[in-house]
């Protein structure tokens, strides 16, 4: 059965929420890139709700659902992805990310400008630039 994931995408001044991930394998080798943020899908809970809940563990924020850009399907997951608007807090790490955090596990929230996207490595860059451009569609 594939993970079910909802992941949701902030847009302010031209820029995107992202979380950086640094890991430090055993032999020392460094692989950095970047995340949407979000998370699996629990019991009884629905693409929204999941979406919400993620971001506020995830950034410590609220956040308000835009519109629903789509969804990535892989050989064992699937990730939907929400446009969201940050209603309360500002950005900080927290829950499961903050008490992983260490030098070898590294996350950190970062804004990266759309103009960017290019130079770093991210996935889903489509779903981002359809948050960008306000391009929502209906969720199936």
């Amino acid at each position: 059965m594939k993970r079910v994931s909802s992941r949701g995408i902030i847009i302010e001044d031209n820029c995107v929420y992202v979380m950086f991930r640094r890991r430090i394998k055993d032999d020392g080798t460094v692989k950095e890139y970047y995340v949407i943020p979000g998370g699996g899908i629990e019991e009884n809970e629905t693409l929204e709700e999941n979406v919400i809940r993620e971001m506020k563990e995830e950034f410590s924020v609220d956040v308000k659902i835009e519109g629903y850009l789509g969804m990535d399907e892989g050989d064992d997951s699937i990730a939907h992805f929400f446009a969201c608007s940050i209603t309360n807090g500002t950005p900080c790490l927290g829950g499961e990310e903050l008490e992983k955090c260490t030098e070898s596990n590294y996350y950190e929230i970062r804004k990266v400008s759309i103009n960017d996207l290019d130079k770093v490595d991210i996935l889903s860059i489509d779903m981002i630039m359809k948050a960008y451009r306000g391009e929502y569609t209906e969720l199936n």
